[in-house]
């Protein structure tokens, strides 16, 4: 499609090419005494490196030799031909003769770019409204209300036996009757009269031109829309038990693009431009198709067919093509801009792009036009990018809990099977661990000589190394603390096998020649604390950070800490006490050290002296600007002796306020030099430090740790809550210490397997005394053993069998009452119901 433009120049795009059609006056010959008329073409192949259009082959075609009347072009686009079945561009022409006569004749474009004459016709008006050429090639026209077409099929110039008030003409893509038009069907006034009480007077009509067949247009526009549809363009058409079913988007000049399924409206999208002249697809490929609208006075607005939403608006423009310059297989826009000036190149200004990433422009880069299509696009790829991210972090939760639910599964079916074997009385045979997937906590039995013979030809991997050993005092709690080396500590452990590792406080040998162990509280816990992210940058996916996590070099460049809490007032039963400390860990399936040394073990760090008369205090909490070691352990000793609580604070209506800057300035706060990370609260002594860690995830989430006790927690919050909004929402995340959500998962977890247990062995007992109470109101009694030597004695046994055998087949396979079963049923889906959320809080935790 292409439009009027400086020196009656007509653009079309075939092929990934751009056809330019020109008429001009040739120069006069030997013996003429007037100048002809003449088309010349060429074809316009774009460049990527240069960004521009380099002019490839031409032509030209003579049209008149003796006559200088003026020769202008009607229209061109390219036509399928009937005979040969090639699509080929087609050029219409117009030429004043003497008097009111116009003569037209249409061209066709061949492959050996020839312009060959196809035919010619005479009309005695010229051409105004609707002009378009369709396969055959044929013309159609309407003038005064009256539609012409005309072929080399046709041999004349033939008018529509029907009056219809014509609306549009198009094209199906059927076997047959292909070209079509929709109109008003034109009654006289003797019929208006008759029909004056009907409720409708007019009739949207539609006729196929090949066979003169009239159809009923509703199944393509409904009535409603026919008056107001200015153009038309058809996806998808077909022919189904003599019905016609169309797929078609029509341009109103009610500033809408309607999408019609069978005569049905599916979809509205309001245009931003009026009077539109005609529609083309856009087929971009994976990324969707675009509806491209070209309007009147030069403006051209994009519509994403899957949304049906505009995405780009261009004005200014001389006209659109739609095509695969780019030969990448799929189609890209190309809107051609006016100049005020007269171009050099019929493609002078200009912007190919596919408002998929792709653009190429050529003077239009500070265009309205371009910056709109790079929103659209930027806006389009973002939206993509976390609908990518959420399906992929999605999948793997699903996987995970797939994962568990089939681990469940496995042990239930193991669990009801051993129990029915032990009320059976038959040995239940268990396979291997190593095949059933199951890792005992605590073997003590022999390994196997195979076994002890590998681990013998393996390398031996030195115990851990321990770096630094300290104790600090705070009020009435002793913490005692190590730091094991960068190697020991990537060696043996990663984020996932670091809870396993516990530091032990023993008493100095007395009397007796094994040490009393002191109860403590160990934990474990890498160091330096990860910087918190930008508070502007985009989260990566749940599925990235899981597989990132336990890779080997993810804490090559942190050092693990394992701190011990106990009471001192037990000690100080002297004035100073030496205390042996043990590290114990249990290596896990996968470390590079696991070859050697399986299980649980112990490594011996050293000792401490607890002296009363010697403070032990940490000096962090009197000046936070300390970088030093010591400085460093203190603010491990703060982490391990206050209580923890982490919240998760939400803002859905806007971006998250800044809580760090409120709590610095509020509470008040100094940031720690060791870790700014963390904001240091110490108003009045020990008992009440309070520790701060606030983390920005997103814009509208972040994540706050509050280290301190439990009423200065609350303290905290209430003040916090007057200054977060209060469309804020806080989340608790974890308990306090001890009390976190993989104790109560492990509870619910036993909890369900007790509770199956006893449902089962409920049901069965149950069986057990039906049977029972039903062999007793039978009146059998307990009889001497039968002789089977006798007849009667043998018929005894048989029947003593027989009982025995039915009671052992309803013991493997009860049957057992509707009510009980849906007692069990139920009583069990709560446990389950309650294991279920445990296992939710517990994944909500890790994130």
């Amino acid at each position: 499609m292409t439009h009027d433009s400086p020196k009656h120049t007509k653009l079309l795009s075939f092929h990934g090419d751009i056809l330019t059609f020109q008429c001009k006056l040739s120069y006069p010959r030997d013996g003429e005494s007037r100048r002809g008329s003449e088309l010349a073409f060429s074809r316009l192949t774009f460049q990527r490196d240069g960004c521009t259009f380099l002019k490839g082959n031409g032509g030209m075609a003579v049209i008149n030799r003796k006559s200088s009347s003026n020769v202008d072009i009607v229209s061109c686009t390219f036509a399928l031909h009937v005979k040969n079945r090639v699509t080929s561009p087609c050029i219409l022409l117009i030429q004043n003769k003497k008097g009111d006569v116009f003569k037209y004749s249409l061209l066709t474009l061949s492959n050996s770019n020839r312009l060959e004459p196809h035919m010619e016709f005479k009309l005695p008006y010229r051409m105004k409204d609707n002009v378009t050429i369709l396969q055959g090639p044929t013309v159609l026209w309407s003038h005064a209300g009256i539609v012409f077409y005309t072929s080399l099929q046709a041999g004349e110039v033939r008018q529509i036996p029907i009056k219809l008030s014509l609306n549009c003409i198009g094209e199906f893509p059927l076997n047959k009757r292909k070209i079509f038009i929709l109109g008003y069907q034109t009654q006289s006034k003797e019929c208006l009269k008759d029909q004056l009480d009907a409720p409708g007077r007019s009739k949207t009509m539609g006729y196929f031109v090949e066979d003169g067949q009239v159809f009923n247009a509703d199944l393509i526009l409904p009535h409603a829309y026919s008056s107001i549809t200015q153009c038309v363009f058809v996806i998808s058409a077909e022919e189904v038990n003599s019905v016609l079913k169309s797929t078609v988007v029509a341009a109103t000049s009610k500033k809408q693009l309607v999408y019609f399924e069978n005569g049905i409206p599916r979809e509205v999208c309001l245009l931003p431009f009026e009077e539109p002249q005609h529609i083309q697809m856009v087929n971009t490929g994976r990324n969707g198709c675009l509806f491209a609208i070209y309007f009147n006075d030069g403006q051209v607005c994009a519509v994403w067919k899957d949304t049906f939403q505009v995405a780009s608006c261009w004005s200014g423009v001389s006209s659109l093509h739609v095509d695969d310059f780019l030969s990448c297989g799929t189609d890209q826009m190309l809107l051609v801009f006016g100049s005020q000036s007269p171009p050099v190149d019929p493609v002078d200004l200009f912007l190919i792009t596919d408002l998929c990433g792709t653009t190429y422009s050529h003077g239009q880069e500070s265009s309205e036009g371009q910056q709109a299509s790079d929103t659209a696009q930027e806006n389009y790829l973002l939206t993509v990018q976390a609908l990518q991210s959420r399906l992929q972090s999605g999948l793997t939760l699903l996987q995970d809990f797939q994962s568990d639910v089939r681990v469940k599964e496995r042990v239930l079916r193991q669990s009801v099977q051993a129990l029915t074997d032990l009320v059976s009385g038959r040995e239940h045979i268990l396979t291997q661990t190593e095949q059933e997937g199951l890792v005992s906590l605590w073997d003590d039995e022999p390994e196997d000589e195979a076994i002890h013979e590998k681990r013998q030809v393996m390398p031996v991997v030195p115990p851990p190394l321990v770096d630094n050993l300290w104790h600090r005092v705070i009020e009435d709690r002793l913490i005692v603390g190590v730091i094991l080396s960068t190697e020991s500590a990537i060696i043996y452990f990663c984020s996932s096998s670091a809870e396993s590792v516990t530091l032990s406080i023993l008493r100095e040998r007395g009397q007796s020649q094994m040490p009393a162990v002191i109860q403590t509280h160990s934990q474990a816990s890498w160091f330096p604390t990860p910087s918190p992210s930008s508070p502007y940058s985009h989260p990566e996916p749940a599925a990235k950070r899981s597989r990132r996590a336990g890779a080997s070099g993810a804490h090559a460049t942190h050092r693990l800490a394992v701190t011990a809490v106990t009471d001192l007032t037990p000690l100080l039963t002297s004035c100073s006490v030496k205390c042996p400390i043990m590290l114990h860990y249990v290596h896990r399936q996968g470390s590079s050290a696991s070859v050697t040394a399986p299980g649980p073990t112990v490594v011996q760090c050293g000792q401490i002296q607890v002296d009363i008369q010697v403070k032990h205090h940490p000096q962090l909490m009197t000046n936070s600007q300390l970088t030093t070691d010591e400085a460093r352990e203190d603010l491990l000793s703060l982490l391990a002796v206050l209580d923890a609580w982490t919240f998760l604070i939400h803002s859905p209506d806007h971006t998250l306020c800044d809580v760090a800057g409120w709590i610095q300035t509020s509470m008040p706060c100094e940031r720690l030099e060791i870790s700014p990370h963390y904001l240091l609260a110490n108003p009045a002594g020990p008992s009440a430090v309070m520790l701060f860690h606030w983390q920005h995830k997103t814009p509208f989430l972040g994540e706050l740790s509050v280290h301190c006790s439990q009423f200065k927690v609350l303290q905290f919050l209430d003040s916090l809550f007057g200054f977060l909004p209060a469309s804020c929402s806080i989340l608790h995340l974890r308990q306090g210490r001890g009390d976190g959500t993989a104790p109560r998962l492990a509870h619910s977890l036993e909890k369900e397997v007790l509770s199956l247990k006893q449902g089962v062995l409920s049901l069965l007992h149950g069986e057990e005394e039906e049977m029972e109470e039903a062999k007793k109101s039978s009146g059998v009694k307990k009889m001497e053993p039968p002789d089977p030597g006798s007849a009667e004695g043998l018929q005894r046994c048989r029947e003593e069998w027989q009982r025995d055998r039915e009671r052992s087949r309803r013991l493997l396979s009860p049957l057992v009452g509707v009510e009980r079963y849906r007692r069990l049923t139920q009583s069990l889906t709560q446990v389950q119901l309650e294991g279920d959320v445990a296992a939710l809080l517990e994944t909500q935790t890790l994130i």
